[in-house]
């Protein structure tokens, strides 16, 4: 008899797909249900890990969780290159901060000055060291800082290698916990809704009170409904329309919508034994500007970090515009690049930029509002979301479920300790894991 948990994840962006993979190596037999596989704003996403640059003042609460993910992501992609030797596209290319002129450099300077604070690694650069870096910048920049353990991932490529995972017979003596290939199921959740059904007729047998089992009825869009033992739902942008439990717990989401372009390096570009104009990430100020530019390692280009809340779902113009003029004036060579894609996609934006990460009942778990930190956060958001799905309501007490200023002290914030865990599974919820919990919105069992 099948006694492992049967468990639906509803959502396969990302986070979606590495949290299915979390509970597949726990032992958990997982159907992943979603109209389409990371279509949304995973496939637009640059993959830019990158927690020191991506610091903003005010969003102390921040901090935390992005570091600590980015500490997570080398074990998470060695355990997932174990399972599939489909590439997960990740590079330590390090990151550049750049300001075009001198408001800029002082705008960034400023924003350096917090994150040293902070106990992180940036480093101001001379020109002449700027330009040896990188060659192909334009002459003229005002100032830049290097900021060496801030890299990047291919979103895309992440995604193919986390279904090949979900997918593959696993080698039983490297998992020897983990669930079933996952099944897909390709429909939109309407409906997620609890019931009580009697426990099992093992159970029974056992001679244990006869208590009830709680159980999930799952409705899709063709109106048929699925049961599960416990569900997670990841849906981003979808949350609200789904009905039933999730209309007890209401959350403030909104669509921010962002225009991200990608272009190709023209072989007339390169000189010999080269693949590409630009080695590390660059984020830069152009005129008060944020504009990044995130190369790959097939010649590839990604540009990108409009951010808009003006109702419009298609592109805007403007915001081609702005990128690529911005773009062109640290980097000339983009003007003669070949532009491959415009894509357009909404993010899951919150009041504040922290996700929703909680349990609305034993067994069910909602992961979303990840914003423009969706990539970054995902290993975080996996493990915590797969450990959360089977806690008990004791098990999430928190000090201060809304704390004025939970980051974590200098030292465990320059390198937390990712989670030791055999084959990468789930440990539990640590004490570190509750603080990092303290640092979302939803982080209580709701009654």
């Amino acid at each position: 008899m099948n006694t492992r948990a049967n468990t639906a994840v509803i959502g396969a962006g990302v986070i979606g797909l590495l949290t299915a993979w979390q509970l597949r190596l726990t032992g958990c037999d997982v159907t992943v249900i979603s109209p389409s596989i990371a279509q949304d704003a995973s496939w637009a996403a640059a993959g830019m890990l990158a927690p020191i640059s991506e610091v903003q003042y005010g969003q102390d609460d921040l901090w935390p969780i992005m570091t600590a993910s980015r500490a997570e992501y080398p074990q998470f992609l060695a355990t997932l290159s174990r399972a599939t030797d489909v590439p997960t596209g990740y590079r330590e290319n390090g990151t550049l901060l750049i300001a075009a002129d001198r408001s800029d450099r002082d705008a960034v300077a400023e924003l350096a000055v917090l994150q040293r604070e902070h106990g992180m690694e940036v480093t101001a650069l001379t020109s002449s060291i700027l330009r040896r870096r990188e060659p192909g910048l334009a002459p003229g920049l005002s100032k830049g800082w290097d900021v060496p353990s801030d890299h990047q991932i291919d979103p895309r490529q992440l995604v193919a290698a986390a279904r090949a995972a979900l997918e593959a017979e696993l080698d039983p003596q490297q998992f020897r916990e983990a669930g079933a290939p996952v099944r897909w199921l390709t429909a939109t959740v309407t409906a997620v809704e609890e019931s009580a059904v009697e426990e099992s007729a093992a159970a029974a047998a056992s001679g244990e009170s006869g208590t009830l089992a709680q159980r999930f009825s799952v409705t899709t869009d063709d109106g048929a409904a699925h049961r599960f033992d416990s569900v997670l739902l990841i849906p981003g942008l979808g949350y609200p329309e789904i009905t039933g439990l999730p209309e007890t717990c209401p959350l403030d989401l909104r669509p921010i919508h962002g225009d991200v372009l990608r272009l190709q390096v023209t072989p007339a570009q390169l000189m010999p034994g080269e693949s590409h104009i630009l080695d590390a990430t660059v984020r830069a100020k152009v005129n008060g500007r944020s504009v990044y530019l995130v190369p790959r390692a097939d010649g590839g280009l990604v540009i990108g970090a409009s951010s808009r809340e003006d109702g419009l779902t298609g592109t805007h113009a403007g915001s081609v515009q702005e990128l690529l003029t911005d773009a062109v004036a640290v980097l000339p060579g983009v003007k003669d690049m070949e532009l491959t894609e415009v894509t357009t996609r909404a993010r899951p934006g919150t009041p504040d930029e922290r996700p929703y990460l909680g349990q609305l009942r034993p067994g069910l778990v909602v992961s979303t509002g990840y914003s423009r930190h969706g990539i970054l956060l995902a290993p975080l958001a996996a493990r915590l979301g797969a450990a959360l799905l089977h806690a008990a309501p004791q098990d999430l007490a928190l000090q201060d479920p809304e704390p004025q200023n939970p980051a974590l002290q200098d030292s465990e914030l320059q390198s937390p300790e990712p989670p030791e865990s055999a084959g990468g599974q789930a440990a539990g919820l640590s004490a570190q894991d509750r603080q990092l919990l303290a640092s979302m919105r939803l982080t209580r069992h709701q009654e």
